[in-house]
């Protein structure tokens, strides 16, 4: 996630400055073959360009609107697991019965607490697992460019692939050695613990209704995480992402051929000048092309995405302050204006 008030030159240029080369590069040449061979066949009138401009503004400005959908979703999905979180930690360490054993309750309730928390890293893993539609996904020149970036951006923040370090640390031997059996590992350690709370009632250590809670907080995570499993596995339909592409590309590479026209009114100087402003319009398509296709892969490991870092360590504070533990670690801080 992009923390700075504004997105600034470098992060533009990050995402799209390698996008002016070739463009300069086709401004360039149209307006060279106009001024030298005054070829007046490669002309097209301004109108009808203009109308295309006008239905690529309108379909890329749907295609944000669709990616900031999904963007939005995935963090109120992310904004209700912290809320559910405190919930559970709190309920797990408020709820006993008279005649609750507290031989080894406070054992107990530590195992499902942490075992929480190993669920948030495990389910976070999970949604960075990379999809063959994302972007770090690309194959040659692209995919090298994501997967740089990718690198960069972990490389500032230590924590950041330290998931096997931490369920080691949350869950036991084990259940840790238990990852490989499972395909989806974060959907066993709720069922876990749905069995855990059930123990406790049978043992009443809580009452019925308490276990009822409990077990609804657990239905809730369930939800939370095919919610969102749904956006990670479900693309943004490509009828619709691949068009407004080529449809940008094609608008693109028709804008020089009308703009040197006009500009050739102002004199032969004109036709120069028409590169600039030509470079600066197709340029404008790109980015907005660019920001809608980044934006709709959320848990896509680049800094578009959900900070789930983040929010994990803040649960994980919550919960261990809930717990009564003095020895917290620190909240993840943004990093040149990134947070993951």
């Amino acid at each position: 996630m992009i923390t700075t008030k504004y997105f600034n030159y470098k992060q533009i240029f990050n995402l799209a400055g390698s996008h002016l080369i070739w463009l300069t590069a086709w401004c360039t040449l149209v307006a060279a073959i106009y001024y030298f061979f005054n070829w007046q066949w490669m002309i097209i009138p301004w109108v009808p360009l203009a109308l295309i401009g006008t239905a690529e503004a309108f379909y890329v400005g749907f295609k944000n609107n669709q990616a900031y959908d999904r963007l939005w979703e995935a963090r109120k999905i992310w904004g209700a697991i912290v809320n559910s979180s405190r919930s559970f930690a709190a309920m797990l360490y408020a709820f006993e019965t008279e005649d609750a054993d507290h031989t080894n309750l406070e054992e107990r309730r530590k195992t499902i607490a942490y075992r929480h928390i190993a669920w948030l890293y495990t389910f976070r893993e999970q949604l960075l697992a990379p999809t063959e539609w994302e972007h770090i996904s690309l194959k040659k020149h692209f995919g090298a460019i994501n997967i740089r970036r990718h690198r960069l951006m972990k490389a500032g923040f230590p924590d950041y692939g330290r998931t096997p370090i931490f369920l080691h640390k949350y869950l036991s031997a084990e259940e840790f050695a238990l990852q490989a059996d499972y395909k989806n590992f974060a959907t066993f350690l709720i069922s876990k613990q749905a069995k855990e709370i059930n123990e406790l009632k049978n043992d009443h250590t809580i009452s019925d209704f308490n276990q009822m809670q409990l077990q609804s907080c657990l239905n809730q995570f369930y939800d939370f995480q095919g919610q969102a499993e749904r956006i990670k596995k479900f693309p943004s339909p490509r009828q619709f992402a691949s068009t407004a592409f080529v449809f940008n590309v094609i608008f693109i590479m028709l804008l020089p051929l009308g703009l040197v026209n006009e500009f050739a009114k102002l004199g032969d100087w004109g036709i120069w000048t028409s590169i600039p402003f030509c470079v600066i319009v197709g340029w404008i398509y790109i980015v907005m092309e660019l920001v809608g296709d980044y934006s709709e892969n959320p848990f896509g490991g680049l800094m578009f995405d959900i900070p789930m870092l983040s929010i994990c360590r803040t649960i994980e504070i919550d919960v261990l302050q809930i717990m009564g533990e003095e020895d917290l670690p620190e909240p993840i801080a943004s990093k040149n204006g990134v947070l993951v």
